[in-house]
């Protein structure tokens, strides 16, 4: 099957999105994204200090999670980190005093990756600052609803992306 691209003059007698609407809005995701993102994780440790990424990413997925631990595979597929440049943030982390490395009883492949105690007081502690953060510059403006699209249509683009 071929597909025809969106005429960018679209949208005049329906409700399809022409392709400069397309681009724009796509743009205004990234731009969000960019100018928001720094707000949330600047200065967001304990000690002031910025948290990148990755880190904050795969501290709170454990704090989340029941037990603290994940398969290091699964958090790194969750984290859009391949299995090597998770290593090498496993490894960070646990130089840090957050994980820690453990073998699954039952299958010798498997590696979880552990918040330690250290690693869950300091993921509480950046959780409060984030979520403080979370409401000024996210909740403030969209408001309750908004924030409730915003989930929905993340979650949408994820998984219609998943497996492709």
């Amino acid at each position: 099957m071929t597909t025809q691209p969106i005429d960018a003059a679209a949208g005049a007698g329906d409700d399809t999105p022409g392709d400069d609407d397309l681009i724009t809005a796509w743009g205004l995701v990234h731009e969000a994204m960019n100018v928001v993102e720094p707000k949330l994780l600047g200065g967001i440790t304990p000690d002031g200090k910025d948290m990148a990424g990755p880190w904050f990413e795969v501290l709170i997925r454990l704090q989340r999670t029941p037990g603290h631990r994940l398969p290091m595979s699964r958090l790194a597929r969750e984290v859009s980190l391949s299995t090597g440049g998770f290593t090498k943030l496993a490894d960070r982390l646990e130089r840090e005093g957050y994980l820690m490395r453990e073998n699954c009883s039952s299958d010798r492949r498997v590696v979880y990756a552990a918040l330690t105690e250290q690693g869950l007081d300091f993921i509480g502690r950046a959780r409060t600052r984030h979520v403080e953060r979370l409401r000024k510059h996210v909740l403030a403006p969209l408001g309750a609803e908004g924030v409730r699209q915003l989930a929905v249509i993340a979650r949408t683009l994820r998984d219609s992306s998943c497996g492709e």
